[in-house]
């Protein structure tokens, strides 16, 4: 008797010891169905699956509770199967949203997309979080606590503190802590908790934790709404002092392009006197340029497409240089001392080259794509982007100020060119074949003009009228900081760039851009010759 009672015992304990692991066993088996369920139309039955797909704990499940929360898990009105969809020009790609297979392509009417409700949405992004937060991938750690933040479910406050009990990642460290400070101060009764959660808050900047302790102050509790005050306070500060730090980087990203956009105008407007209408233009052949060279790496050279801007550079520089020459050697040479003259007749060039694109290309947007290289931002807890295609730009237009300075500075074609600069008819006593430095000019200024429309492709829309949004404000840039100074451009171009972004908060866009014409033509009073005028008996008469 005593053996078959131990063995009963025994029976018992292993019922117990391995009836958690079969419930494990059959959820994991009921998978594909419970993937079905999440297109039911029953919107219980879709809780009831999401719940029942969290609880397995298997990463394999974040992807179609993903698709489910972005509009991509369908049914298939054949045979009712489910797959993850990606959209194409004449239907969508399949997926099988556990294994990841490939399941072909159809047409968009075989298909019937699963619909959510904004309580199950809300259900997903809690879900996806907490299945994230303790995955392999950081990135995944920290928007899956960035996720928790903006969800407050009371039921992550465990996982959460075993997810810091783990994690390892001074980051991720950071948005779990603040995860749980919110968490706390939403959903805790008790005060102590509530104040701690504030004083962890207090330490960080950025517009969700502003608004999360602006509730606390409607709090009942005095001492929570005192504590609330004073961390606001702090993060308000810190948010002034991020949002100017953030007008900096914007106003010099404008500026960076101004000077790209500017740079060449300043070569061809100091050294030849010339009003080059069509300079917007170069900048739009060299956008161009850079598609075409991106359709030929897309089509035949594809591992190649991260290098592209790198050839699309020299190639604009060509392109646009080479339309430059033969624009003054076709139409200028034979106007040189008549500026209304030559401004009507590039305005012309400038239609005509607007008109030809067009009819090329056709007058719709052109995509250009952008390398992975330059895709992102280096983001910041106060909120603060910095998009790497800006900081690029900024160094780019930087770089090659630096290249033109040298090429002015220390060869042969520089010292000829600051010699007509200076005085035309000297220069040409001394056997300076001035029609050939003129040509040469123009084809510089128009080849940098190029490089300035690779580097706008990847903030602006290329289409024919791009470079029409730049003429006026690079003559502006030239005439501030000093006609044909180079320095002056530099300093002209960060200037206006700085203070139009600084101005468009208060004034617009539009108005702002008005108060910059209106000082601009004040400043021209005061300094006919710019910022940094240049020295010479021709430039002085």
């Amino acid at each position: 008797m005593a053996f078959f009672n131990a063995l009963k015992i025994y029976a018992l304990l292993l019922c117990i010891l391995f009836m958690p692991l079969h419930a494990f066993a059959q959820t994991q088996a009921d998978m594909p169905g419970l993937i079905h369920q999440l297109t039911d139309k029953s919107r219980s039955t879709q809780a009831e699956a999401v719940d029942a797909l969290t609880a397995t704990g298997d990463p394999v499940v974040i992807a179609p509770l993903d698709a489910l929360l972005n509009g991509n898990l369908y049914t298939r009105k054949s045979d009712g199967s489910v797959w993850i969809t990606t959209a194409t020009a004449t239907g969508f790609d399949l997926r099988d949203p556990l294994t990841g297979a490939d399941g072909g392509s159809v047409a968009a009417g075989e298909m019937s997309k699963a619909k959510i409700t904004n309580a199950i949405r809300t259900r997903l992004r809690g879900s996806i979080g907490r299945m994230s937060l303790l995955g392999p991938d950081p990135k995944l750690r920290r928007e899956a606590a960035d996720a928790i933040f903006k969800n407050g479910a009371r039921e992550s406050i465990p996982l959460l503190e075993a997810a810091l009990e783990k994690e390892t990642d001074e980051t991720v460290i950071r948005r779990m802590q603040r995860a749980l400070a919110g968490v706390h101060l939403d959903q805790s009764d008790d005060t102590q908790v509530r104040l701690k959660a504030i004083e962890t808050l207090g330490a960080f900047t950025d517009q969700d934790v502003r608004a999360l302790l602006n509730t606390a102050l409607k709090q009942s509790d005095e001492s929570v709404r005192a504590a609330a005050k004073k961390a606001l306070a702090g993060v308000e500060s810190r948010l002034e002092f991020w949002g100017m730090a953030e007008g900096l980087f914007h106003g010099l990203s404008l500026g960076s392009v101004l000077l790209l956009a500017a740079i060449g105008l300043a070569i061809t407007f100091g050294v030849m006197g010339i009003i080059n209408m069509a300079h917007g233009e170069m900048v739009m052949i060299g956008a161009y340029t850079t598609f075409m060279v991106q359709e030929v790496i897309r089509n035949s050279y594809p591992g190649l497409f991260d290098a592209s801007l790198f050839i699309a550079i020299p190639a604009a520089f060509m392109v646009s240089g080479m339309v430059g020459i033969a624009i003054e050697r076709g139409i200028i040479r034979f106007l040189y001392g008549r500026p209304l003259e030559t401004l009507l007749a590039t305005w012309g060039v400038s239609l005509i080259l607007q008109q030809t694109v067009r009819s090329i290309f056709g007058p719709t947007n052109k995509d250009v794509g952008t390398p992975s290289w330059m895709s992102g931002a280096m983001e910041f807890d106060s909120g603060l982007a910095l998009t790497y295609n800006r900081v690029a730009i900024i160094v780019f237009s930087l770089m090659v100020l630096g290249l033109l300075v040298l090429v002015m500075r220390k060869t042969s074609l520089g010292l000829r060119m600051r010699a007509v600069t200076q005085n035309r008819a000297m220069a040409n006593s001394m056997g300076i074949r001035t029609g050939t430095v003129d040509a040469l000019t123009f084809g510089l200024g128009s080849g940098i003009a190029g490089i300035a429309g690779v580097a706008l492709s990847q903030i602006d829309n290329v289409s024919p009228n791009l470079g029409q949004s730049y003429i006026v404000d690079s003559f502006m840039v030239v005439v501030f900081g000093g006609v044909g100074n180079l320095l002056g451009t530099f300093f002209g171009a960060m200037s206006l760039g700085l203070v139009n972004k600084f101005l468009e908060p208060f004034a617009g866009a539009v108005l702002g851009k008005i108060f910059i014409l209106i000082a601009l033509i004040l400043f021209i009073q005061y300094r006919p010759r710019g910022m940094f005028a240049l020295k010479g008996r021709a430039v002085e008469n």
